[in-house]
């Protein structure tokens, strides 16, 4: 099996299972969550409440005007996530550092997809024990967080197995 078949079918596997997931549980929660109060889990530490969040990370940029909603956070992110799929392609095969790259991008596209509808991300999760609680956010979202904290992971240990230049 050839390097480029493998790192293709990495990326692919994980494109399709974020991307299909994420979409997966947005349907879903639009169906069985949306006009629906907040429902509790496990002693109240997961929240599934429904929100169609205009802005980016946790509802900010949510105040901007449409046009510079629609600027940001669908011309400029699809811009951004093309640019880090170009940059992760031509980094070479480094399996970590592409699994981290393809999540972070999937997640990207997945909510990019969801906000070309109507400018809106479906939202519908939220963990925490007490007042310390996260936003609300989804699978995408998740991915994101993921793939940025596989890619400081990868970073980390490869600047630790380099040998220190004397």
């Amino acid at each position: 099996m050839t390097t480029l078949f493998r790192r293709c079918c990495v990326i692919l596997l994980l494109v399709a299972g974020t991307v299909g997931c994420d979409g997966a549980t947005k349907l879903i929660a639009a169906e069985h969550l949306a006009g629906l109060p907040t429902q509790s889990f496990f002693a109240d530490t997961l929240r599934l409440t429904y929100a169609e969040n205009p802005g980016g990370f946790l509802g900010l940029g949510d105040t901007l005007p449409a046009w510079a909603r629609t600027t940001v956070f669908t011309v400029a992110t699809g811009a951004v996530l093309l640019l880090v799929l170009v940059v992760a392609w031509r980094s070479g095969w480094q399996p970590w550092k592409t699994a981290a790259l393809t999540l972070f991008v999937a997640g990207g596209l997945s909510n990019w997809v969801d906000r070309l509808g109507d400018g809106h991300v479906i939202d519908f999760l939220n963990v925490g024990i007490g007042s310390l609680r996260t936003g609300v956010f989804n699978v995408a979202d998740m991915a994101i967080t993921a793939g940025a904290a596989l890619f400081l992971f990868a970073e980390i240990k490869a600047s630790r197995t380099q040998a220190p230049s004397a």
